[in-house]
């Protein structure tokens, strides 16, 4: 009689508890969310083509010269040529997350210089704020000891003295 209900619980939990910790399942969803439907054939492949739309407008046309130098050395050596003396090359800096993004799409070759210059940034502006509170902590503490030695001189004044 045991080994039949020590069987039952063990083929139980194998066949319930088991599979739930192995491959857990999701929570259901809320009482107040309504199930949409599902999608045609034909909403799909609009979804997937408006969705290839976006992506490929997403795309930075100018990546810069890191993946593409030989471009960017014609495109330099037309711009001077075209400047001349009166022309102004107009310098514009990408910004870190346009940097990252570049990168990104160019793979880890790409990325890793960037996220060291990202990091190395980051690192020297914590460094130069580290510096510069101590800096001032270091000359607050100085002002707190000249104020103790301007005090204690001055107790040390106005104690009179005991002959002996």
């Amino acid at each position: 009689m045991k080994l039949k209900v020590v069987a039952r619980k063990v083929y139980d939990y194998v066949r319930y508890d088991l599979k739930e910790i192995a491959f857990p399942s999701s929570l259901p969803d809320p009482p107040h969310i309504k199930k949409r439907r599902k999608l045609t054939w034909k909403e799909r492949y609009l979804v997937l083509k408006e969705a290839s739309r976006l992506y490929a407008a997403s795309w930075v046309r100018d990546i810069g010269p890191e993946l593409r130098p030989n471009e960017y050395k014609k495109n330099e050596d037309s711009e001077d040529k075209t400047s001349g003396v009166n022309g102004t090359t107009k310098d514009k800096e990408p910004s870190t997350l346009e940097d990252l993004a570049v990168a990104a799409r160019g793979g880890m070759e790409t990325l890793r210089p960037v996220l060291q210059r990202v990091y190395m940034t980051r690192a020297s502006a914590y460094r130069d704020a580290l510096r510069s509170f101590i800096e001032g902590y270091q000359e607050g503490i100085q002002q707190v000891m000249e104020k103790r030695e301007d005090s204690s001189a001055q107790q040390e004044e106005d104690t009179p003295k005991k002959p002996s």
